[in-house]
């Protein structure tokens, strides 16, 4: 995992993903307030925030699954305001999402969850490729074995696994994490980091993670975003945070 001073040392970059101004509002309620933040190769940032704050407001605008208000997104060099449908399929091809709660199709197996994106890429390939990508993401997780079951036979933190093999599948060069964490017992969480930690080493993939969950943010991160009042009020590698003496920097280290 790169560390921010490895970064610096290579010099300039262009990030993975921009984020410039963003403003996004529901009705009356303005939820992000021009935030900016940029993603690098090989790192993980993770954002962190209040809840209700917009932390997965801000996921959805990226894919553009929600359309920001206001302000320019950038992804793999893709300005997503000025392609066309199919170019933006084309790009989510590249970027990986791992839902808060899973999202597994309860009506099918493992197989057939596996399948879906593998069906719905616009170049389609043999069953014969498919079933090694299927077999390949499932091992990287570790549920190999789990291939014919149906998501109501998982543990929480076995759909959380699947869900990641599902989001590896295509093997993006970026993965939106939305709180991997949420919902799992202490044991299981500390299993999820690991993985997320070991397929960024195996994959090169840099990594946008929401979370609340603070072990989550001092082991994985690159750097840390606080979101507050809609803005990166403050980043940082977690440690340079964790020493702010700023009140609303502070509140989330207590």
């Amino acid at each position: 995992m790169q560390t921010v001073e490895e970064r610096r040392k290579r010099g300039p970059q262009t990030p993975l993903i921009r984020l410039r101004d963003i403003h996004k509002a529901f009705g009356d309620h303005q939820v992000i307030r021009g935030f900016d933040l940029e993603l690098y190769e090989g790192e993980n940032v993770v954002i962190i925030g209040k809840s209700g704050s917009g932390k997965s407001v801000l996921l959805k605008c990226i894919v553009r699954l929600l359309q920001a208000d206001k302000g320019q997104i950038e992804v793999l060099g893709h300005n997503l305001e000025a392609i066309d449908q199919y170019s933006l399929d084309q790009l989510r091809v590249d970027v990986g999402f791992l839902f808060q709660g899973s999202a597994l199709y309860d009506s099918m197996t493992v197989r057939e969850n596996l399948e879906f994106p593998l069906r719905r890429h616009p170049e389609r390939m043999g069953e014969e490729a498919e079933e090694k990508l299927i077999r390949e993401a499932l091992d990287s997780v570790g549920l190999g074995s789990a291939i014919d079951l149906m998501p109501e036979e998982l543990s929480g933190g076995m759909k959380r696994r699947i869900a990641l093999a599902r989001t590896l599948i295509l093997k993006p060069k970026v993965i939106l994490y939305d709180e991997p964490t949420s919902g799992l017992d202490p044991i299981t969480s500390k299993e999820i980091i690991q993985l997320i930690m070991d397929i960024q080493e195996k994959y090169n993939t840099a990594a946008l993670i929401i979370t609340h969950d603070m072990d989550c943010a001092r082991v994985i991160s690159n750097r840390v975003v606080i979101l507050v009042e809609g803005t990166n009020y403050a980043e940082g590698t977690y440690e340079e945070l964790y020493r702010s003496e700023d009140p609303k920097v502070q509140a989330f280290f207590k």
